[in-house]
């Protein structure tokens, strides 16, 4: 009995792949906006010319994987645009019939586009980190894949508090988005019980980093610009513009640990993540592109990887029909991280653990033990619903 029900089975395969189910076609554009930036303070850190892109290829290969058997084709449209094109690419690609996007860039680039599209595109946000697009700023039409700010900082803070650092002495850029990510911290300490003991600004006075602020000059000015701090147990770093946080450790007055911008970072993920099955993501990147995942290669892998398995589960492209289910309590997808991840219902960010790299391992990941939440322990990083003032998901 056991060979026909094999032969069945069999044939049962061939029929889906040859077609029997009802061919579907997905079609995604991926935008990734360019804005000028300074080259990093490392060599090490400069971003290869298909940052995001190439997670997006992988994803490619995954969804096709499963679409083979149910009749489902993905095709990916990649546009790497500065900020004054974006918009134009946008509209080409609508007027070829694409309604589900992944967007790669700043905060305000992001609300733009999603505002748009309309409300008959999904976009999914796979690089912007600003918090107010998880509150006054959401939008309905835009989910987010990327960890906000706020997750961020809860990350690095939980950590702190489990190792009983409570005095934190923060030091923060003088550019707008150092002022945000100040902010972040400051909310996150009061959230969790730290107190901030110190605040100081390192103002960026331009020039080229790598040359005007070497070792030399570095070993000299840190030390003198953290004297006399009032005593603190942790030094977070606000730098969103990577101007001095990667400086501090090693350099000041009084040797504390260093998290946040620098030291002990908060990230989605990085290269050096093997557990949970990740060493067989990251050889499959590399083999395919030659080079280790960044941040932003795993972000864009991850929207097209939500894309694809809410296409699987309700065999559609439409993106009202795929954004109710994302948003839905039946929505999980495995990300290589220890447990899988969901959608906040009432601002659309995906939950997620947060990875606390020092640039060589994992040191921990947050949520901590310990900190729990009446729906999942992942609600603890970022904005809760009664802290959300989003008003386009209710």
């Amino acid at each position: 009995m056991r060979r026909p029900i094999c032969l069945l089975l069999a044939a049962a395969l061939a029929v889906l792949s040859a077609g029997g189910a009802a061919a579907l076609e997905v079609r995604v554009g991926v935008i990734r906006v360019d804005r000028p930036q300074l080259a990093p303070i490392s060599r090490l850190e400069e971003g290869p010319r298909d940052l995001g892109f190439a997670g997006g290829r992988l994803a490619d290969e995954d969804n096709a994987t499963t679409g083979r058997f149910l009749g489902h084709t993905y095709v990916t449209e990649t546009a790497a645009v500065p900020p004054d094109a974006a918009e134009a690419a946008l509209d080409r690609m609508l007027g070829e019939g694409l309604r589900l996007f992944v967007v790669l860039g700043q905060g305000d680039d992001v609300l733009a586009l999603a505002d748009r599209a309309g409300d008959g595109a999904l976009l999914l946000n796979a690089g912007a980190r600003e918090t107010r697009l998880r509150d006054a700023d959401c939008r309905a039409n835009l989910l987010h894949v990327a960890p906000s700010e706020a997750m961020l900082a809860d990350a690095v803070a939980e950590f702190a508090i489990w190792k009983k650092w409570t005095r934190w002495a923060l030091i923060s850029g003088s550019h707008p988005e150092d002022r945000a990510m100040a902010a972040a911290y400051r909310r996150s300490a009061a959230k969790f019980g730290a107190k901030i003991v110190e605040e100081r600004v390192f103002e960026d006075t331009g020039g080229s980093r790598r040359t005007d602020t070497g070792h030399v000059l570095v070993q000299r000015q840190i030390p003198v610009f953290s004297e006399g701090m009032k005593d603190h147990d942790l030094v977070i770093a606000a730098d969103a513009s990577d101007v001095f946080a990667p400086y501090l450790p090693f350099h000041m007055w009084d040797p504390r640990p260093v998290m946040g911008a620098a030291g002990l970072r908060p990230v989605s993920f990085h290269a050096a993540t093997e557990a949970w099955g990740a060493t067989q993501f990251q050889r499959r990147f590399e083999a395919l592109t030659g080079r280790q995942v960044r941040e932003e290669d795993y972000q864009v892998w991850l929207a097209l990887r939500v894309l694809g398995e809410a296409v699987t589960r309700t065999d559609t492209a439409d993106p009202a029909e795929l954004r109710a289910y994302m948003l839905g309590p039946e929505f999980e997808l495995a990300a290589f991280k220890g447990q899988k991840v969901t959608f906040r219902d009432w601002n659309g960010q995906l939950r997620q653990p947060v990875l606390l790299y020092d640039g060589r391992i994992n040191v921990s990941v947050s949520p901590q033990d310990g900190f729990l939440h009446q729906r999942s322990p992942l609600d603890t990083l970022g904005l809760d619903a009664p802290e959300s003032s989003c008003a386009a998901f209710r």
